[in-house]
This record gives structure tokens, C-alpha cells and sequence, in this order.
């Protein structure tokens, strides 16, 4: 035996493991080498000293060795004795020379020693690149201002013990023999092979060894450890049995730290005692009772016993030899918990299985440095490393399946996630990498639900699906909103659930961040977050199918991780040009652009040149359209749900309050079951809103948006702008660049409707942020809609500017205040407010009639809030002296005003006769469908005369404050007549024959003041009261009556609408008006022989200023044509394109006809004095 090598002594020695497993128990039970026993420890002896007993020499030509029995230091706390669970298996078990092999060659190139690296080194969240990587991938190049910190890559150097530990040379230091370090060896793996014990492992095969040569038994400490090792856990019969535990479920650890407790539940020689206090319920976290795990604990217990030696012990323990001994038992724990879990000592586990080490993973009961040694002896075969770790990853991802916010059981497989991702070996995170080479990292898509298949079959996406909203998780509306919702209860929750998705959120970036800063796997991460946005494009859509999608969930949790990325991007470091680049990861093809056609993207594109795209740019794009496809949508189904709530609502209480109509007749019955069914679906939405605003509402994520909207604010004004010089000025130059025109539209859409939702739910959070940029953003916008093809998304930002009006809201007064005081606002808001006011009047879409009202309501509402700023008043005084654009304007208001008043007095009078019709005895003899007609058109007049009136009010109250300040441009040809005959037709309706028929109940449930009403009007006439204006109302033929004027005046007296001095200058006009009446009718008697060609070819009247319409070469008379283009700037006799600009002057045929009239009067006055 002496001339064999110690390659061949190995060989031996594992060959005969593989048949000695059912060998028989007679014999002696230890080994017969005499070995010197420790010495009895006193009280007085030092920690070290206790720890290491002394060893005597032997007699015997025999090797000396100490004992195999575990001492225990005398500090040490009394632990239960523990047993080793049996594992059987066939005595010829055809897998130990496998297990030879594998000891042989997997782990024959790591060292002998292995150093951990600190807990700061693997929870590091900085992204570490070394030069190698980057020379790999092209992509793991990173700006200094991604968002990201970088930083040079640590090379935790491992040291290299080379020093061999062999019991032939003795100890280097001499502090330690030989013989003691292997009593510590025997202590940490609790075996023996001289005596047998209840608290020990008795060795039969190593004691055999001893007896029959020991000095041939192991070549060095590494081959002993094995040895000891390949015994324990192949040898599963005899005395030595593992014990096998029935219910093997591991404490759960809430702290963070990385802990193991070896008085856990995981201890061996007795049965676990459940789950600790708070751990989840359902035993999804138990751990399988099968010969495996009782392998995985004894591996454990050993590891871990390294570091309670290194603790009792920590000056001795640091250096050699001992530290290279625990290192190597250390080492080999791995190595062969690695083994044990590819089922090398019993049968190969099945891949569709999780691993038996996620439950230790997610209860957090690992021993410290065990996972990340597990890492570093598998990572160096890359095929063992995919057979440990592919089923953790799968377990982990199969345990947050089970998981949701209604219980804290979500917080353990994120946590073990993020722990698997944070592992690092020098420059690579080789979780990261095995995650991201997985089938089911990015799967393909099987169906048309590309989105949902994304959430349901990815690993990451059952992360990402932790969500609070009700139709995503109906166990937190359960849970939390099954009682009475107040609104102290609700409060309390909302914090509680917005404080867990914040937990989740942060884990999710640890991930996500882990994998984009590992260079090996950042394309991989960037493609997974590129599926997640080309995957749920339709999610913009308005009617978009939510089954085939992403859940808003899921999406949130996904912009908050982007978010975080994005949160220190400069944006001098964001390429405007990346959305047209080759290698853009965001499809454009069938978005509309906010100036540009497609054609002119596709001949400008040709113009460029391409470089490479950075990190940056790509993290901050995908970022902004993940924007676009989770917060706006979220909100836009929180507006939904909530239209729907009040609507139920309305239906609800509608139909309660005629019971009394319909309960003893036959839809009794159908009325109260659709009343029963409301109720259970208000319920619902009641329950469903109170998740959403937890979901939603959530200040913190709110301002963050807000934030990044913030930066893209000032990177389109940024495009917007000439870069001239350091002021931007107003008007911007006509010529749109094309770097802003080329934008989706849906960038700047974006922006409003989040305002608009933060300013209806959440004013005060843009008090405390809404920042200048912001403002001035707006400002261009409104101020420039040349800018932008959509007329409706300028309408968004004019919405904008009416809902921080203090008149809508008081509470965003100070919003209101940055917005009026901006400088640019102070010259230019409201000239290009009234120009808007007039271009909305087409807009090309099929509902742009109705469409106008509102968007001129809103600038209604603005401009009065204007004429209170004198600097705004001012400005819109100049604008009324510049030219055509504000005759325009007023003549829009005219239009406005003429349909809106007409529309709300017909609609009063329809509801006048339905209300008069209810009280006569003929409503009972009609049949019950003719009484449901008429109930159901008093609801809709009820409707649309609610909101005429609204508008109409505000229309009459603008022109009755310009009016006053600024006549001249109403005393205009084209305008004058226009208004008065709108003024004398609303004057007829309020005060004339049928005056009566507005007589409704309750008018002021309409908001109808016919006496403000005959004020503003009345005031007008006296705001414009002039000789021009008195010919314009006597010019009205089809409205004017004398006995109109004369009833108004009577009303005003008995209502005291007026005063007294007011009536007079009242009845001044009328009097005026009424000669020019008289005299123009005398005038029409004298020229009714005119000739045709004197006379208007439209209005039938005499020309006082002939002009040529080119487009036609008809002669029209100049106010009338003029009148006509106001409204629509053709040709009225073949619509060709027509301006008052090319109407040519005939003073050839006006001077014929002043001749004429000349002569027509003076032949009169001649008869007349004949």
C-alpha cells in the first residue's frame, strides 16, 4: 500500500464506497488504531485552548490520530443531539462512481480555498462593467448620466490557498497540529468513526479503513473531507440513519439580512413546529419531505458550523492552517449540496420540479455565504450551473404565482429574486445571465394576446403582476373593502397597500436594474422592457381589448421601474433623431406626427446620418412610451369607472323617485329587479373605485410622472425654440423644425391629459412642482398652434388653462397666477386665444359642430379671467384696433350667440308645454308609452337646455363686457346690422307676444334668468347707443318692432332691473330707432324703381359700395359680401376660394348710383314743392 500513488489510493478508496453501503455490522464498531482521547477541559483554560484538546503520541509504528468524537467547547451552548436521517437506498447503487467522477472533474479547477466576498460586495446596486464586457457587447457601454452610477468593476480577488493540507507536513505556523485540525473537522461535520453515539455520525467504512491500514486511508485534509463527505451522504443504512423529518418547514425570517439559524425548524433530529408567527398560510412555502432534504440540511448544519468555529475562535480562524480548512469544508458542503440537488445520490429530479432549495431561498433560512458559495462552485461548468439553478428560478417564479398584495406572502419570492440577481463573481451576475437565457424570459407569442401572454408565460412578468385594482386581484378587495368604507378606514388602507406596492416596485428595479448593469444581459433586459411596450401598443386606444393586453398593473409596476432608470438622464445626452433610427426599438409606422405628413418623415429621414444609439437615449424613450401605455391609460379606465359610478348613481335614484309612478302597475316587477341589480353593481364599483384609488391615486407615483413629464416639457421646447439666443420670443417662426414636427402627436397629447387628471384629482401636488418650464410649454402651445395639425390637441391645452381657473376651482388659484403672469402670456394669450376661438369653427371631424361649443366655452371662461388683468386687457384691446382677425372673432361670438339662445328658448318652450300638459286631466287618459315619450323628451330638453344655456350666458356676458370698453369694432358695416338683428330677435323672445311660453318650474334648475338676461341685452344696446347703431336696429325688417321696445321698457320698470337714468337713454334709442324706421321706409318707396344692376344680387337691396368678386365677376355690395366672408371665406355663387383682400373696388357704377339716388331725390323734392 505504501508504494501506491495517492491518485491510486483515491481511486481505491472511492471504488470501495460504491459496494461497502450494505455491508454487515458485525466486527469491532470502531477503529482499532489506538488514538490518545482530549484532555478534561477546566474552567480556568482560554477559549482557544478549550477548543483544541491536546493530543498524545502513540506507541504504535502506527500514524497517530486523534479522535473522531466531536468535543464541545466548553462555551458552546447546549444544542439538541442530532441525527442523520437515513437515506435508502439500493446497496448497489449505480450512481456512486458517478458521484466519484463528478468529485473527480467538476470542482477539480477550483481552488482549494475559497474567501466570500462581503455582504456590501453582493448587495452592490451600482452598475459594474469591467473593460472585458464592454469589449463584448456594444450595448454595455453607459453614459456617466443614464441614471445609472457607474463605476469600475471590483475584482474581489479570491485568495489562493496553495498551501496543501496534508497531515505528512504538519502545521506551518505551529500553533495548530495536524491532529487538532482534524478533531475541528469532525466537530463541524458531527461524525465519528471510533465510537458510536446518539449525537454523532459513526463512520463503519473510514473506521474499517483505520483498522485495516491508516496510514494509507487519505492523502491530504481536502481528500479526508471528502471522504467524510461521500460516507455520510452515500451510506444511508446501518445505525447511521438520517433522520427524515415528516414536516419539513423552514421559520420565516422577515429581516432583510442574510441569516441561518441553526436552531430553526431546519434542525435535524426533530420534527418542525410549523411555521413561525406571520409566516404565509397555506404551506406553500413547506419544504418537501423526501432523502434529499435531509442531505441539504446536514450540508447546511456543516456550513454553517464553519462559521460558528470561525466565531468562537476568529484570531486562530483567520489564519493558517485553519482558515484554509474551513475554507475547504466550506467548499465542499457546496460542492456536494450541488450534487444533491441534480439527485446524484438517489435519482435524477425531474426539470418540471422546483428546486428543494427554493423554500430555504424564500424563507430566507439559508446559512450566511451559502448561496453565493453554491453560485461560484457551480458557475465554473455552465452546464451544472443550469441544472441547479434553472429550477430555483422556476420555483421562485412559480411561488409568486400563488402569491398577491391580500397577504405578505409576495415579499419572499421578490426578495429571493433580488438576491439571486445580486450575486456577482467579479465582473458577472451569473443569475442574470442564466435568467436571461431561458425559453420563457421573452416567449413567443402562441395567440393574438401577445400582451397577456407576455404577463402570464415570462419569468419576470408573474413579478410584475402584483397589482391592488379589482379585476387583477379580487382577493385585495375582499380582504380590504369587504366592510363599511369611511373615510378614515379607507385612507389607512390605501397608505397600507401604496406602501407595499412601493416595497414591490423597489424590488422590481433591484432586478431589472442587476440585469441591465450586467454586460453580458443588457440587451437582454432592454429587449424584454422593448416586448412590454411593442406588445401593448393598443392599450392606447380608446376601445381597446384589455384580455389581450398587459393589466394596468402590470404596467405601472413597469413604468416605475423605468422611471428610476430614467430619473438622473441628462437630456443634453437624449438624441431628438433616435426615433427615426434604424435600430430604434419603439414602432412609429402607424402613429401620426405632430406637424409632418408621412411622407415628409419619410424624404427627411433620408437626409441623416446614424451612429450607434446610447443607453441613454433608449432608457429615456422607452420610459416616455411606456408613459403613453400604462399611467394615461390607467387613468383614463379611473374616469371611465367613475362616469359609470355617477351614472349608476343617476339611473338609481331616477327610478326610486317615481316609484310611486310605477308600483302598482306591470313594470312594478321589472323595476325592482333592475333596482336590485344596480344596487349589487354599485356595490361592486364602489369596492372597485376604492382599489383604484390606491392604485392611482398614490401621491408618490403621481409626482413622479409628473417629474419625468417635467423633463419632457423642457426637451420639446427645446425643439420647439430657436437656439438664437437665450430668450425664446413670440410669434414662433412659421417654418415648423422638423425635429418637433416628426413627434408623435400622442407626446404632447400625454402631457394635457395627465394635467388635466392631476389638476381633477391631485391640484395640490402641481402646486408644490409645476414648474416654469411647464408653464412656458403651455403658453407656446396655445400661443402657436401652426405647430401642431391636431387642432384638438391645442383644445387639450386650453382645457388646461380653463380648469386652473379660480371660477372652476379655487384651489389652483396659485396655478392660475404662474400662468397669467408668464411674459410671454401677458402679450400674446389672449390675441391667440380669440384667433383660436375662430379656427375651431372647423376642425374636419364629424362632430366639430358640437365640438366648437365646448372648446369656446372654455376660452369663454378664460378671456372673462383675462379682462380682470389689466396687462391681458390691454392686449385684447390692441388686438380689436389690429385688423380683420378680431372682427372675425366677434362675428364667431355673434353665430354663437344667435344658436345658443335660440336653441334654449325653443328647448324652455318644449318643456313649458310637457309641464302644462302633466297638469291637465288628459295626461291620465294618455297611454302609458305616449306618457313615456313625452318623460323621456322633457329629459332630454331638460339636458341640452342645461347646457345651452350655460354656453349662451357666457357668449352674451363676453359681449357685454367688450361692448362696454371697446364699441367701435361692433359699429363695423359687416358686423353692426348682424348684431343688432341677433340683439332684436332675443329681445323679441323675452319680452314679445309669446313671452309666456318660457314660463318653466324651477327655471333656475336650468340656470335661465330671463331678468339678468333682459339686462345684458338691454345693456348692450345702450353700450353701442349711436347713430350707426340706431340705422343697423331700424334696418332689422324681420325682428324689430316698436311695440317690442316698448314692452321691454315696461318690464324693465316694474322688475327695477335698471334705473331710471338708464330707461330714459333706453327710450331715447327706441324713439331714434323708430324715425330711422320711418324715414328708411319712405327711402324704399322713392327707390323701388331702382334698376337691377344698382341692386345686391343676394339681399335684393340698394348697393352703397359696388365690388367685384373676381372668382365669379359678380358685383356684390361691400357689406354684405364682407358679412358672408366672415363666416366662410368662398365665393357664394360657385364656393371658389375668395378674401376680402381680392375684392375689387367699382367706383364706376357706385358713382352711377349715388347719381341716380341724387337725381331720384332731388325730382321728389320738386314735386313735393309743386
Amino acid at each position: 500500500m505504501s508504494e501506491l500513488t495517492p491518485d491510486e489510493i483515491r481511486r481505491r478508496r472511492l471504488a470501495r464506497l460504491a459496494g461497502s453501503s450494505n455491508s454487515g455490522n458485525s466486527g469491532s464498531s470502531g477503529p482499532s488504531v489506538p488514538t490518545p482521547q482530549p484532555q478534561a477541559q477546566t474552567q480556568a483554560q482560554p477559549e482557544a485552548a478549550s477548543a483544541t484538546p491536546t493530543m498524545q503520541k502513540p506507541t504504535s509504528p502506527q500514524p497517530t490520530l486523534p479522535s473522531p468524537q466531536v468535543v464541545r467547547d466548553k462555551n458552546e451552548r447546549k444544542e439538541t443531539p442530532v441525527s442523520v436521517p437515513q437515506i435508502r437506498t439500493n446497496p448497489q447503487n449505480s450512481s456512486v462512481p458517478m458521484v466519484a467522477r463528478q468529485l473527480g472533474t467538476a470542482f477539480s479547477s477550483l481552488p482549494d480555498t475559497q474567501v466570500m466576498e462581503t455582504d456590501s460586495c453582493l448587495q452592490s446596486q451600482s452598475i459594474d462593467m469591467d473593460s472585458e464586457s464592454c469589449e463584448k457587447s456594444s450595448q454595455s457601454q453607459m453614459d456617466v448620466d443614464s441614471g445609472i452610477e457607474t463605476q469600475e468593476a471590483e475584482d474581489l480577488e479570491r485568495k489562493d490557498s496553495t498551501k496543501t493540507l496534508s497531515v505528512k507536513e504538519g502545521s506551518v505556523t505551529g500553533e495548530m497540529t495536524d491532529e487538532q485540525l482534524i478533531v475541528i473537522i469532525c466537530r463541524i461535520f458531527n461524525v465519528s468513526w471510533k465510537d458510536k453515539g446518539q449525537d454523532v455520525i459513526y463512520l463503519k467504512q473510514l473506521a474499517q479503513d483505520f483498522k485495516d491500514n491508516a496510514q494509507q486511508v487519505y492523502v491530504d485534509l481536502k481528500d479526508l473531507i471528502n471522504q467524510i463527505l461521500m460516507e455520510v451522504l452515500t451510506n444511508h443504512q446501518g445505525d447511521n440513519q438520517l433522520a427524515v423529518t415528516t414536516n419539513c418547514q423552514p421559520n420565516l425570517s422577515t429581516s432583510p439580512s442574510k441569516t441561518y439559524s441553526p436552531s430553526s425548524s431546519l434542525s435535524f433530529g426533530s420534527p418542525s413546529q410549523g411555521p413561525s408567527e406571520g409566516s404565509p398560510s397555506g404551506g406553500q412555502f413547506n419544504i418537501e419531505v423526501c432523502t434529499e432534504t435531509a442531505l441539504l440540511n446536514y450540508l447546511m448544519e456543516c456550513f454553517n458550523r464553519v462559521s460558528i468555529e470561525e466565531r468562537h475562535t476568529p484570531k486562530r480562524s483567520s489564519q493558517p492552517p485553519l482558515n484554509a480548512v474551513l475554507a475547504e469544508v466550506r467548499r465542499q458542503c457546496t460542492c456536494h449540496a450541488a450534487l444533491v440537488l441534480q439527485g446524484t445520490f438517489t435519482q435524477p429530479r425531474l426539470s418540471t420540479k422546483p428546486s428543494l432549495l427554493v423554500p430555504y431561498l424564500l424563507c430566507r433560512n439559508l446559512p450566511r455565504g451559502f448561496l453565493y458559495e453554491l453560485v461560484h462552485v457551480t458557475s465554473q461548468d455552465k452546464e451544472m450551473f443550469a441544472t441547479v439553478f434553472t429550477p430555483v428560478l422556476l420555483g421562485v417564479m412559480q411561488s409568486i404565482q400563488r402569491c398577491g398584495l391580500d397577504t405578505e406572502d409576495y415579499r419572499y419570492p421578490l426578495l429571493a429574486l433580488s438576491e439571486l440577481s445580486e450575486i456577482k463573481l467579479g465582473s458577472q451576475r451569473p443569475l442574470c445571465n442564466l435568467m436571461t437565457s431561458l425559453p420563457n424570459w421573452i416567449p413567443k407569442p402562441i395567440t393574438n394576446a401577445v400582451g397577456r401572454e407576455l404577463q402570464r408565460l415570462s419569468l419576470l412578468g408573474s413579478f410584475f403582476s402584483l397589482s391592488v385594482f379589482a379585476e387583477e386581484d379580487p382577493k385585495v378587495v375582499d380582504k380590504f373593502f369587504s366592510g363599511p368604507l369611511t373615510t378614515d378606514n379607507t385612507r389607512l388602507i390605501n397608505a397600507s397597500l401604496q406602501t407595499s406596492l412601493e416595497f414591490v416596485r423597489t424590488e422590481l428595479f433591484k432586478v431589472l436594474h442587476n440585469i441591465l448593469v450586467n454586460g453580458d444581459t443588457r440587451e437582454c433586459g432592454l429587449q424584454f422592457i422593448t416586448a412590454v411596450i411593442n406588445r401593448n401598443q393598443k392599450k392606447a386606444q380608446m376601445q381597446a381589448d384589455d384580455s389581450l393586453l398587459c393589466n394596468d398593473g402590470f404596467m405601472i409596476n413597469i413604468l416605475h421601474v423605468l422611471q428610476q432608470l430614467s430619473v438622473k438622464i441628462k437630456l443634453d445626452k437624449v438624441d431628438p433623431l433616435y426615433l427615426h433610427h434604424p435600430k430604434c426599438r419603439i414602432d412609429l409606422s402607424q402613429d401620426t406626427r405632430l406637424k409632418a405628413s408621412s411622407d415628409q418623415v419619410t424624404e427627411w429621414q433620408k437626409t441623416l446620418n446614424w451612429s450607434d444609439p446610447k443607453f441613454t437615449t433608449e432608457c429615456y424613450y422607452l420610459t416616455l412610451h411606456c408613459h403613453h401605455l400604462a399611467i394615461l391609460p390607467c387613468t383614463r379606465h379611473y374616469t371611465r369607472r367613475l362616469r359609470a359610478l355617477r351614472e349608476l348613481t343617476r339611473m338609481i335614484d331616477e327610478i326610486q323617485s317615481q316609484e310611486n309612478v310605477w308600483k302598482n302597475t306591470a313594470l312594478a316587477k321589472r323595476n325592482r329587479q333592475l333596482l336590485e341589480k344596480w344596487r349589487v353593481q354599485h356595490k361592486k364599483l364602489v369596492r372597485a373605485k376604492a382599489c383604484a384609488d390606491a392604485g392611482i391615486l398614490d401621491e408618490s407615483l403621481l409626482r413622479r410622472c409628473l417629474s419625468f413629464y417635467g423633463s419632457v416639457v423642457k426637451f420639446l421646447t427645446n425643439l420647439m425654440t430657436p437656439k438664437k439666443g437665450p430668450e425664446i420670443t413670440l410669434p414662433l417662426p412659421q417654418d415648423v423644425p422638423m425635429e418637433f414636427a416628426t413627434l408623435p402627436d400622442y407626446y404632447g397629447e400625454d402631457i394635457a391629459e395627465f394635467l388635466l387628471f392631476i389638476l381633477q384629482h391631485f391640484p395640490h401636488v402641481l402646486e408644490d412642482t409645476f414648474l416654469p418650464d411647464m408653464v412656458l410649454f403651455i403658453v407656446l402651445i396655445v400661443c402657436s398652434p401652426h405647430y401642431i395639425s391636431n387642432p384638438y390637441l391645442v383644445a387639450k391645452f386650453v382645457e388646461l388653462l380653463f380648469v386652473v381657473n379660480p371660477a372652476i376651482q379655487d384651489r389652483t388659484r396659485h396655478i392660475h397666477e404662474m400662468l397669467v403672469n408668464q411674459p410671454l402670456a401677458t402679450l400674446h394669450l389672449a390675441p391667440a386665444l380669440m384667433r383660436f376661438y375662430t379656427d375651431v369653427e372647423t376642425t374636419g371631424s364629424s362632430n366639430e359642430f358640437y365640438d366648437k361649443f365646448s372648446i369656446r366655452y372654455h376660452i369663454s371662461i378664460i378671456l372673462k379671467s383675462l379682462w380682470n388683468v389689466p396687462l391681458h386687457k390691454q392686449a385684447i384691446v390692441l388686438e380689436s384696433t389690429s385688423g380683420k382677425d378680431f372682427v372675425r372673432f366677434v362675428n364667431m361670438l355673434m353665430n354663437d350667440t344667435t344658436f345658443l339662445l335660440d336653441e334654449s328658448l325653443d328647448c324652455l318652450k318644449r318643456i313649458h308645454e310637457v309641464q302644462e300638459l302633466m297638469k291637465l286631466d288628459s295626461w291620465t287618459t294618455m297611454t302609458q308609452d305616449s306618457q313615456e315619450e313625452k318623460r323621456r323628451q322633457l329629459s332630454t330638453d331638460e339636458r341640452q337646455v342645461r347646457s345651452y344655456l350655460t354656453l349662451g350666458n357666457e357668449t352674451l356676458d363676453m359681449f357685454h363686457y367688450l361692448t362696454r370698453s371697446i364699441p367701435q369694432p361692433f359699429l363695423r358695416p359687416e358686423l353692426a346690422s348682424r348684431l343688432a338683428a341677433m340683439l332684436n330677435f332675443n329681445l323679441q323672445q323675452l319680452c314679445g307676444p309669446k313671452c309666456n311660453d318660457l314660463k318653466v318650474e324651477n327655471k333656475e334648475k336650468y340656470g335661465f334668468e330671463p331678468k339678468k338676461l333682459l339686462d345684458q341685452l338691454t345693456d348692450i344696446y345702450l353700450h353701442l347707443n349711436c347713430q350707426k347703431f340706431a340705422e343697423a336696429v331700424a334696418a332689422d325688417e324681420r325682428s324689430y318692432r316698436k311695440e317690442v321696445f316698448e314692452d321691454a321698457i315696461g318690464v324693465m320698470t316694474r322688475t327695477v332691473i335698471k334705473t331710471e337714468s338708464d330707461i330714459r337713454r333706453f327710450r331715447d334709442l327706441a324713439t331714434l330707432v323708430d324715425q330711422i324706421v320711418i324715414s328708411n321706409m319712405k327711402r324704399d318707396i322713392d327707390f323701388e324703381d331702382a334698376p337691377d344692376e344698382f341692386k345686391d344680387p343676394l339681399m335684393d337691396t340698394m348697393m352703397t359700395d359696388p365690388v367685384l368678386l373676381p372668382t365669379s365677376d359678380t358685383v356684390m355690395d361691400r357689406p354684405i359680401i364682407e358679412r358672408h366672408l366672415l363666416n366662410s371665406s368662398t365665393d357664394p355663387f360657385n364656393r371658389q376660394p375668395l378674401t376680402s383682400e381680392q375684392l375689387v373696388p367699382v367706383p364706376q357704377l357706385k358713382a352711377k348710383i349715388q347719381q341716380w339716388m341724387k337725381e331720384k331725390s332731388m325730382g321728389k323734392k320738386s314735386q313735393e314743392q309743386k
